[in-house]
């Protein structure tokens, strides 16, 4: 039987496109996409959508028990950049949404969870190449703080309640379909944006900070598979590193002017350049490789003529 899925946060960059995804795989009827206003998009208007406040523990349990919901996506946070202006709130987002979905698998109104981590749950003291599954974690934002808080959480309830909660930790995501959300690596999708419209960019990040980075299909992919696993391969129940490809803006710009040759870039590094300081530039996934078959398909090269290709036509740009 296929499950029975509520999205929560769906409207957002990562859940805009699994929302698709899951549709196209186990059938329109099967997806419920919920966030917390409806907007007029093909999230809401491709299928059943619901209004729901991730904070609010009786609109999901209410949205879980009339819709049988089998398994929870929930996709609801504030992210890196956009938490450091509202902390209070942020914490409160990212936390209590998890406890809720947390509760509800506990109770055994659902069976399965999926809920990101990231690359934010490590820090300045954590080795920065090839950042391994288990180090030293001490985040310096609210959002990694969080993150890391949810994955002891996650690792709690499964360890005393049995709740199948299964995580990874996504690097910078990059998407062609929906804006950035306020992330630390956002420059990585506004770049191909103002090259196109524009053929300059300001960087808000030095031109040599690395971060680990990934192809949104690739982190859809990586979504699907690790809920699609069998429950004896799913070893790690607090979040399972997961990486791509690791690059500088400098590397992302001479990549784009292979396509655009007369972009220029300058830098101007604002308040988010702390924030990726304190990140790793490499990540070590070989457990989420090993134990339930993570595999990546776009490497930089990959991702930029297919970024191109698909927003070239938005700015009624040909770059053939």
């Amino acid at each position: 039987m296929n499950p029975k899925i509520l999205i929560i946060g769906a409207c957002g960059q990562i859940g805009t496109e699994l929302t698709h995804e899951l549709r196209a795989i186990y059938g329109t009827d099967n997806v419920i996409a919920s966030d917390i206003r409806k907007l007029n998009n093909e999230v809401v208007n491709s299928g059943h959508f619901e209004v729901v406040n991730a904070l609010d523990f009786n609109q999901i349990q209410h949205l879980v028990e009339i819709h049988q919901i089998t398994d929870v996506y929930l996709m609801a946070a504030l992210l890196s950049a956009t938490a450091e202006k509202n902390p209070a709130f942020a914490w409160d987002l990212n936390m209590n949404s998890l406890f809720h979905v947390l509760n509800l698998a506990k109770a055994g109104q659902i069976k399965k969870i999926f809920w990101p981590s990231s690359i934010a749950v490590f820090g300045p003291n954590t080795p920065k190449e090839n950042t391994p599954q288990y180090t030293i974690m001490e985040p310096s934002t609210v959002y990694g703080i969080s993150k890391q808080a949810g994955e002891r959480w996650c690792e709690y309830y499964h360890n005393m309640f049995g709740v199948d909660v299964r995580s990874v930790r996504y690097p910078g995501l990059i998407s062609w379909t929906t804006p950035p959300g306020g992330g630390t690596t956002d420059y990585a999708v506004d770049i191909y944006h103002k090259a196109i419209s524009e053929g300059k960019y300001e960087c808000f990040l030095t031109s040599e900070t690395k971060m680990p980075m990934m192809y949104m299909d690739d982190a859809i992919a990586a979504t699907i598979n690790i809920m699609k696993a069998p429950v004896e391969q799913i070893k790690i129940r607090s979040s399972y590193n997961l990486a791509a490809m690791s690059f500088t803006p400098t590397e992302i710009a001479a990549e784009i002017k292979k396509h655009i040759t007369e972009l220029e870039v300058t830098y101007e590094p604002d308040f988010r350049q702390k924030i990726a300081d304190s990140w790793p530039s490499s990540i070590d996934d070989s457990c989420a490789r090993e134990d339930w078959g993570w595999n990546h398909e776009f490497d930089l090269e990959m991702m930029t003529v297919d970024m191109l290709k698909n927003l070239a036509p938005q700015y009624n740009t040909d770059l053939q």
